[in-house]
């Protein structure tokens, strides 16, 4: 039979594996898949029989031959016809092999960030060119304040790879709290190169984040390093975030209490009692740093008990005095409040305090997606709370 590439076999072969950056051997087998095709087609042999033929090829002319049971039977001017039909399906298979390649190549990229630009929009996913590649960012991995347009450049987290409708999605996200990790990783060389570490964060995309470093190397100041001269490097993490989103930086403490107190920074003179077992803490807090405690719609809190791994229950310092009987009774706690006002039960309210909540007014204002994030609550408790 003729060469399929006659005597530039050798040097086609080696330039199609490196430019692809596919394996020689699955450019081989993906020739001898495709002579058994033509030959399929051709000659009108079964699929099933297919399997008792071979296919050798000479690697370094190109010249192939159709063995069955240890006999050459390849047709004459076989060459000639199947090879239009050959070069199709290696086409094909080269295609999908580079696929394969590439999807290979970006699997170990998952959890890292990479650069892109915002190639268009399909329906609520926004696809994304990030190289040799197209990356996906489906809505809950879209920061819902931040504006995006085609040629846009910007930084991504790799989450995942996934099937998807139309094979594998590389899933990228600009929402997921590793975004903020990396960055500083990116940023800050302590955390690079190890010295520093970060041990917690917790992250209301566009809005604030909160992120707890710890110094694993003797003289490095983990808060300054990561801050830097006058505010520099946390300053290039938030211009990656699009500025609107605030960065606390928190010292990390094995002292819980002094870790709980960091974390609800700036508030000051806090009185702390940790309940281990129930991973919850009571703090009580000087009026006059109640709503810095609290924070807008409860979101100091809300962080601090993510970032702490505690539900966090704020409670105003002293107690409260019964005009009625003139004893002092204890403050109610947030779920019985919340409970009482907004007309839920009080698992309920309890997942809502264990979310972060501190206050009526903060569950009021908080958005749908916020109250949907606690544990157990739903659409028909959210419908509740607005009515009320």
């Amino acid at each position: 039979m003729p060469a399929i590439v006659r005597t530039e076999f050798a040097l086609a072969l080696n330039q199609v594996a490196a430019e692809r950056g596919i394996d020689i051997g699955v450019v081989i087998e993906t020739i001898k898949s495709a002579i058994l095709a033509a030959y399929h087609k051709d000659y009108g042999v079964d699929r099933e029989e297919l399997e008792e033929y071979d296919v050798t090829i000479d690697s370094k002319t190109g010249e192939a031959h159709i063995i069955k049971e240890g006999k050459d039977i390849t047709p004459p001017g076989f060459g000639r016809i199947a090879a239009q039909t050959a070069k199709q399906v290696i086409l094909q298979r080269i295609r999908e092999a580079e696929k394969n390649a590439i999807l290979t190549d970006y699997a170990t990229r998952v959890g890292t960030i990479i650069n892109g630009m915002i190639l268009r929009f399909d329906g609520p996913n926004i696809i994304i060119d990030i190289g040799r590649a197209q990356g996906i960012m489906p809505p809950p991995e879209q920061v819902r304040i931040e504006q995006y347009r085609v040629n846009q450049r910007l930084s991504f987290y790799v989450k995942e790879i996934r099937e998807g409708r139309r094979g594998s999605d590389i899933v990228l996200s600009r929402a997921d709290p590793r975004l903020v990790a990396g960055l500083f990783k990116r940023e800050v060389p302590e955390v690079s190169n190890g010295s520093v570490e970060v041990k917690a964060l917790a992250r209301e995309a566009g809005s604030r984040t909160k992120i707890a470093v710890n110094s694993v190397q003797s003289g490095v100041d983990p808060v300054g390093s990561c801050v830097g001269q006058k505010g520099v490097r946390v300053q290039a993490v938030i211009n990656e975030l699009g500025q609107n989103e605030k960065i606390d930086v928190i010292q990390w403490n094995d002292n819980l209490e002094q870790f709980i107190t960091a974390a609800l920074a700036p508030a000051q003179d806090l009185h702390i009692t940790i309940n281990e077992n129930e991973k919850q803490a009571l703090v009580q807090v000087p009026e006059d740093q109640l709503s810095l405690a609290i924070g807008k719609n409860g979101q100091n809190v809300r962080l601090a008990s993510k970032l702490t791994g505690y539900v966090i229950d704020i409670r105003q310092k002293g107690a409260v005095t019964d005009g009625s009987t003139g004893k002092r009774k204890q403050k109610a706690s947030p779920s019985d409040e919340f409970a009482a006002a907004l007309g839920i039960s009080s698992k309920m309210a309890q997942a809502l305090v264990e979310a972060g909540f501190s206050t009526v007014e903060a569950v009021k204002k908080a958005t749908d997606e916020q109250l949907l994030e606690a544990k157990g609550v739903g659409k028909k408790t959210v419908e509740g709370i607005r009515k009320h």
